[in-house]
């Protein structure tokens, strides 16, 4: 048997995932939007490490209340622009509204970084210069709002090849410390959404 041959004969492996997600919100009920869009996750089938619930302030000089952010890492068959979609929809079903650029909003779920995990347990990141999925995500090395919760659930993790720890550190002491965990996230049902008002 040749080589070629060796290697025809192995079986196809469809690749694995590890992405990154954000969500975030800070209109409506948001410890429910972002316990529902957790359960959402978990109803996907993927292995999901999920960070607690952090209060945090606005980022980007609109005037508005804050948000509430958990950081969650999936390991699944998804591919990033999967999870872009899939984000997109729950935005959409909790009327999240786009006329004010770092406004205020019911639902934000960003796609932060991803990895493709081969047949050997190797990873190797995902690059995206496609301007509705840029990856990694060229804002989250300065956003402790994804760090700090990131950190929580994945303390090795890189961002773009540089540790997501120094990354925090690099931030100001204060923004760091606006940073505060407020508990684990609620069990929800992902059939029953909360009730967004228009």
């Amino acid at each position: 048997m040749t080589d070629d041959e060796l290697s025809l004969s192995r079986p196809f492996v469809a690749p694995d995932y590890r992405t990154v997600l954000s969500i975030g919100s800070n209109l409506g009920d948001s410890d429910d939007l972002v316990a529902w869009v957790v359960a959402c996750a978990r109803e996907t089938g993927g292995r999901v490490e999920v960070s607690g619930i952090y209060r945090t302030p606005p980022w980007g000089g609109v005037e508005q209340p804050d948000f509430r952010n958990v950081t969650i890492a999936i390991e699944s068959a998804y591919t990033p622009r999967q999870w872009l979609l899939w984000g997109n929809n729950l935005e959409a079903r909790a009327l999240r509204t786009r006329e004010l650029r770092w406004g205020p909003r019911t639902l934000d779920v960003d796609v932060i970084a991803a990895d493709l995990i081969d047949d050997r347990g190797d990873r190797l990141i995902v690059r995206s210069d496609d301007p509705q999925l840029l990856l990694p995500h060229p804002r989250a090395f300065e956003r402790a709002f994804v760090l700090v919760p990131w950190l929580e659930i994945e303390p090795d993790a890189q961002l773009d090849g540089v540790p997501i720890s120094e990354l925090i550190q690099r931030l100001p002491e204060a923004e760091r410390a606006a940073i505060v965990r407020l508990g684990d996230v609620p069990p929800a049902d992902p059939d029953d959404p909360p009730v967004v008002r228009e």
